[in-house]
């Protein structure tokens, strides 16, 4: 193998990739990154087994070839290097790389043992906006369980209900869900959160449709030049529809950042006690109130101006009611509940595809 490409190019496909190599594992060749020639192009891969990114970059090759190279290292390496051309030149099993000012040899290992995923040979094909998925992705993935004991709860489910593509997770305490907008194929997916998370990473800022192609086992991502292909969760999702109120007797709607001052000053009070705050709804005052109290610090109150329809007070986890106030988009929130151990709904008012729930806390 001997090519010539860029630093820049090359930085980056070892960017999307090397973070899936891993160096803790039984089999040494997970640890390193695939360097394949392919059709004038080079293509940069790894693999945990579950998970296997490659990333497809320009080259100018002289001699196809293929070699296997420690992900870290490498990684290291060339982000360090200068811009400019790097030539890679493979003679047995060691890799010279050499620039106008390095001259460099990484010792490989031969890309024969590099396991490969299974191809995905007759699933179904479907794709989405670029933009829109990762919008959709970054308000959602983070709601998923990191316990390996539910397996289930760990993963992000993508499913069609009345034609249109619905993503959601949940980690039994919260729960996010977003609508994709319109889909023909009938979709019923469970894919580890820990894959979408990689997903978020190599997808850009382009409007680059992303491709997905799946069967009953493993699932593709195609994303311009990157390639991510991960196995299926399995087991039964939870149907999270139920928990979903119809409506709610108290609604408070007002500005998402006066919502997320407030909820911030509040938790500092709150460290003592697990997060919790207690939030009041007075539709006499027109305001929210939350109240955080610490026995060896204090206590405080902090309030907000709000259009409200009912009162009520309900106790959350004041770092779930962060996250989700991040996650929406809106200038402005809408924040609803029943009872006090009822599911609680924050929404934007204006955009009806993204809701969040919360699961109250016993107060």
């Amino acid at each position: 193998m001997k090519l010539q490409v860029t630093q820049e190019n090359l930085n980056r496909a070892l960017g999307s990739v090397a973070r899936v190599a891993n160096s803790r594992g039984t089999l040494p060749i997970l640890a390193n990154v695939l360097i394949k020639t392919s059709n004038n192009r080079l293509s940069i891969a790894a693999t945990n087994l579950d998970i296997a990114i490659t990333h497809y970059i320009g080259a100018k090759v002289t001699e196809e070839g293929s070699i296997t190279v420690p992900a870290r290292l490498m990684q290291d390496f060339v982000n360090s290097l200068p811009d400019g051309t790097i030539e890679l030149d493979l003679q047995e099993s060691k890799l010279h790389v050499t620039t106008d000012q390095y001259k460099s040899v990484v010792n490989g290992i031969m890309a024969d043992d590099f396991p490969v995923m299974p191809a995905i040979t007759s699933g179904k094909q479907w794709s989405v906006d670029g933009a829109l998925f990762k919008k959709g992705l970054q308000q959602v993935v983070f709601a998923a369980s990191s316990d390996e004991t539910r397996p289930v709860l760990t993963g992000v489910l993508f499913q069609t209900a009345e034609g249109k593509l619905h993503i959601a997770a949940t980690d039994s305490y919260r729960l996010a869900e977003k609508n994709l907008g319109a889909n023909k194929e009938d979709v019923q997916l469970l894919i580890p959160a820990s894959a979408m998370q990689d997903l978020l990473r190599v997808i850009g800022d382009g409007n680059d449709p992303v491709q997905v192609t799946h069967d009953e086992q493993q699932v593709l991502f195609q994303v311009g030049d990157v390639e991510l292909v991960t196995r299926l969760v399995d087991g039964k999702y939870p149907d999270y529809r139920k928990l979903i109120p119809a409506s709610f007797a108290t609604e408070a709607t007002l500005k998402r950042s006066d919502f997320v001052n407030v909820t911030k000053v509040s938790s500092l009070f709150a460290r003592e006690s697990a997060g919790s705050v207690t939030i009041e709804v007075d539709e006499s005052k027109g305001e929210i109130s939350i109240r955080s109290v610490a026995s060896q610090l204090g206590e405080n109150t902090a309030t907000a101006t709000a259009v409200v329809n009912g009162s009520g007070s309900i106790t959350l986890n004041s770092r779930y009611l962060l996250d989700a106030l991040n996650a929406l988009s809106g200038d402005e929130v809408t924040f609803g509940f029943n009872g006090k151990l009822e599911p609680t709904s924050l929404r934007d008012p204006k955009a009806a595809d993204y809701q969040h729930i919360i699961m109250p806390l016993k107060s």
